[in-house]
């Protein structure tokens, strides 16, 4: 089966590094225009070039822009201007967040507001903006980037685990509310994939392993494929809901995860 994506124009939030940024180079080397959203602009610059790379000579267009998606102006002006360059917004990837875990009577009032507002209230407000188009030309797709927490939250998990919940609510209600138009709203939930989070924890804990040895065993007995997942692998089934092949999916929560999850 070849997923293409000719024709069409994605939004993918944190694509400077990491999941997003291989699902930038995913959807452009399957035919996808992108923009890419992020805070910083030198890593944004850096994505650009290699999302192009990956396009090859593809009749795609990669743009970048620096967006701080956890207030509400930046989501606000920065759609503005996609829509502004490309025409139209056919593809949602809310991908923005890092894992802020840890036990719930360490939780300020500022985590829970800061975790909120930028993997709840930037998926609400992006979404906000870009449906109305979607709805109008009968064709949208919109992917919320979780995590396995979200079906089964562990101990020392807030407030990741819950806003994460809070995701899954949203995808379901969205997929109800957006089916007969032509808009499909899935997520697709994160276990252990290898990541630059996962670099800066190997450099973190500064022992003598290598970084393979380091994630081996971060894997060993959690994850039932016996590996950390790939990027590119999560990326591939990114660009498959996205596209015109992941027609009849809708309203589900994948997990993309070796079956390390309890929970289906």
């Amino acid at each position: 089966m070849d997923v293409r994506m000719d024709g069409r124009v994605a939004v993918i939030t944190g694509a400077s590094t990491g999941l997003g940024l291989a699902m930038a180079k995913e959807f452009a080397a399957s035919g996808g225009s992108v923009a890419l959203l992020a805070r910083k602009a030198d890593a944004l610059a850096a994505a650009k070039a290699e999302v192009a790379k990956a396009a090859g000579k593809a009749n795609t267009k990669i743009e970048a822009y620096s967006c701080d998606v956890s207030k509400a102006q930046p989501i606000a002006d920065t759609i503005k201007k996609v829509v502004a360059d490309f025409g139209k917004v056919d593809i949602l990837v809310n991908n923005a967040g890092i894992s802020h875990a840890k036990p719930f009577d360490t939780v300020t009032d500022e985590d829970w507001q800061g975790d909120l507002d930028l993997k709840l209230f930037a998926a609400i407000r992006l979404a906000r903006l870009v449906l109305p188009g979607m709805r109008e030309r009968k064709w949208g797709r919109i992917v919320n980037v979780l995590n396995i927490g979200a079906k089964a939250p562990g101990a020392d998990s807030t407030p990741t685990s819950v806003s994460r919940a809070a995701g899954l609510a949203l995808t379901k209600a969205l997929s109800k509310e957006n089916a007969e138009h032509g808009v499909l709203v899935n997520a697709m939930l994160v276990g252990l994939i290898d990541s630059d989070q996962w670099v800066r924890r190997h450099k973190a804990a500064n022992d003598r392993k290598t970084y393979q040895q380091f994630i081996d065993a971060m894997a060993k007995g959690r994850i039932p494929l016996g590996r950390m997942g790939k990027a590119e692998e999560f990326a591939r089934m990114a660009c498959f809901l996205c596209s015109d092949a992941g027609s009849f999916i809708t309203g589900v929560a994948i997990n993309v995860d070796g079956g390390a999850s309890p929970v289906v």
